[in-house]
């Protein structure tokens, strides 16, 4: 009898030849459940993500998907529950990207993945052209393997569980195995998820302390930049508004100075400087020096901030 497993295989057999069948989805799911895990803790360590009065947070993006998306009256539902919608999303991709690592409920979890891909798309993506650049397409599409063939046993969780139970109680009928694999996983889940809570909670406490507020000494209201001499003349320099926006103030020229909001226009991803100008990574729109749009998707320009100088200092207006 041949000793080569096959994809439905539930025994752990990390001792397969790397020749075999099992192997091939591994860099697929290391990948997606890398991915998944890294984005789930970056929107929870975020502290703009769940902040409803920020451009950068999860409710302003639902506000603007939902004027494109082909399920936006789904979308403004959720808009107006952002706290919960934005801790389903997070979570979610973290409980999905920690299944697919060790190999927990895996088909469950590219199931999760594969929802969320799809419902990144039909958002955010929705209206980028042409639709391949738009990533979580492509994320939607290489959740399917896993989904149909789970991780086959290698590095499995599930399998080892499987296999322990089955070693501890030979007698047990396959019911009773699945009912102890949930119970187990759940627990194994739910602690994780705990200890991965309480490092979140003390790191966003203190690595994110609520920023204190600078004002001018003459005014004692607007929020203090930064000197004019700290700002060289064609540079730029990022800043937090009075709301906790994120912005950046410029320097075109030695008597001028503007702000933008650091907020892409399209669907609200956050822009980062290009040369004279931002670029979006999300999907590739670019602004100018003056936040025009130099190229779309996006159409509208930046948001101004208004900004002046007092006593040698840029302030907020």
């Amino acid at each position: 009898m041949s000793s080569t497993p096959s994809l439905g295989e539930t025994t752990p057999r990390a001792d397969a030849p790397l020749r075999t069948p099992i192997w091939v989805l591994l860099p697929l799911r290391v990948f997606l459940g890398g991915t998944f895990l890294y984005a789930g803790l970056s929107k929870i360590l975020d502290a703009h993500y769940l902040d409803h009065t920020s451009p950068l947070g999860v409710h302003a993006q639902m506000l603007q998907a939902a004027t494109t998306s082909p399920i936006g009256p789904m979308v403004s539902f959720a808009a107006e529950h952002p706290t919960v919608t934005g801790l389903v999303v997070a979570v979610g991709e973290v409980a999905v990207g920690l299944g697919t690592l060790l190999g927990l409920f895996t088909r469950i979890a590219a199931l999760g993945g594969f929802l969320l891909a799809l419902s990144f798309f039909l958002t955010v993506s929705w209206t980028t052209r042409p639709y391949y650049f738009g990533a979580d397409i492509v994320f939607a599409a290489a959740w399917t393997p896993l989904l149909v063939a789970g991780d086959a046993g290698l590095f499995s969780a599930t399998a080892r569980l499987r296999a322990a139970i089955r070693r501890r109680q030979p007698n047990s009928t396959p019911d009773d195995v699945e009912r102890r694999i949930l119970l187990w996983g759940g627990l194994i889940t739910a602690t994780a998820a705990a200890l991965g809570g309480g490092v979140i909670a003390l790191t966003r406490r203190t690595t994110n302390p609520k920023p204190s507020r600078q004002t001018d000494p003459e005014t004692n209201s607007q929020t203090v930049i930064a000197a004019v001499s700290a700002v060289a003349v064609g540079s730029s320099t990022s800043f937090t508004t009075p709301n906790g926006s994120v912005a950046y103030l410029l320097r075109p020229s030695a008597d001028t100075f503007m702000a933008f909001l650091a907020t892409c226009t399209h669907q609200g991803c956050p822009i980062t400087p290009a040369g004279s100008g931002f670029r979006c990574p999300c999907h590739g729109s670019a602004f100018d020096g003056n936040g025009q749009v130099t190229g779309g998707p996006a159409t509208k320009p930046l948001t101004k901030v208004p900004v002046r100088v007092v006593d040698g200092q840029v302030t907020t207006a």
